[in-house]
């Protein structure tokens, strides 16, 4: 019932059981495509000797944007469902590896949202070059989107003053316009959290700068790799609004790679 399968494949691994299960799937006559990274640190032998192992196999196999990594951990599957060809969507904090999946602390969403599905429909067409049409309900996709959408939910908080509320979780936070933003923000008495595992640009208790933000390095049985960011007022009805996905505030994630941030609506999810 599955008619087609795309994912993002930015860290494949050497031993990759989700690369030998979409050449089955391509074997047994779905349309998949993936779009294979190569300039993965540290991984980029791996990851053409398994870009060559799809083509074999008749996936369409494209390699990403010019100039542009794509860091983004999204898997569309659209099936048929009797009633109706349904989108399945799955977004993720972590790479789609075995081997760091048992060692890194991640989140992942998976949904069948018509508009989650729509954007990360057009998401798929852009990196594959079908489609040079960009316009996201929900996601939030750097470069072009990302950075803006940030800074005009950081601001919203500030407009509340000392009701205002940030929490971000992440692996570093080292752009200067983020920090700036940041500042600006408790200046106005929004209290922001950090939960920051690395590299942190974002100085803490500095009087008359940054007196209510607070920041903290976790370190734990996991290595701590999930996004998570959430602002007291950033919803479409004055609520709470929390994102997870693959960015890190550094200049690299925000204007060098591809990345997406999903927000999440459920009680349950929240």
């Amino acid at each position: 019932r599955v008619q087609s399968i795309k994912m993002t494949l930015y860290r494949a691994g050497g031993d990759s059981p989700i690369v030998r299960t979409l050449i089955k799937a391509a074997e047994a006559g779905k349309q998949v495509a993936v779009l294979v990274e190569l300039k993965a640190r540290f991984d980029e032998a791996t990851n053409v000797h398994w870009a060559r192992q799809l083509e074999r196999a008749g996936v369409h196999v494209v390699y990403g944007m010019v100039g542009l990594k794509t860091h983004s951990k999204v898997v569309l599957v659209v099936r048929d469902d009797g009633d109706q060809l349904r989108r399945y969507v799955h977004i993720g904090t972590g790479n789609y590896n075995t081997r760091t999946a048992r060692l890194y602390e991640d989140l992942g969403f998976i949904t069948c949202d018509n508009e989650v599905g729509a954007d990360a429909t057009e998401l798929f067409n852009h990196l594959t070059g079908y489609s040079r049409r960009v316009d996201y309900q929900r996601l939030l996709v750097a470069p072009r989107d990302l950075r803006p959408a940030l800074y005009g939910l950081i601001e919203n908080e500030a407009s509340y003053g000392a009701a205002g509320r940030i929490t971000l979780k992440c692996n570093a936070i080292a752009d200067a316009g983020m920090t700036e933003a940041l500042y600006a923000a408790a200046q106005a008495g929004v209290r922001v959290d950090g939960i920051v595992r690395g590299v942190c640009t974002l100085r803490a208790g500095v009087p008359g700068l940054s007196d209510t933000i607070h920041i903290r390095s976790v370190l734990g049985r996991y290595l701590e790799h999930s996004r998570i960011y959430r602002f007291e007022h950033g919803g479409a009805d004055g609520g709470p609004l929390y994102l997870i996905g693959s960015a890190d505030l550094m200049p690299r994630n925000l204007d060098r790679r591809v990345e997406v941030l999903v927000p999440l609506n459920h009680p349950k999810h929240i």
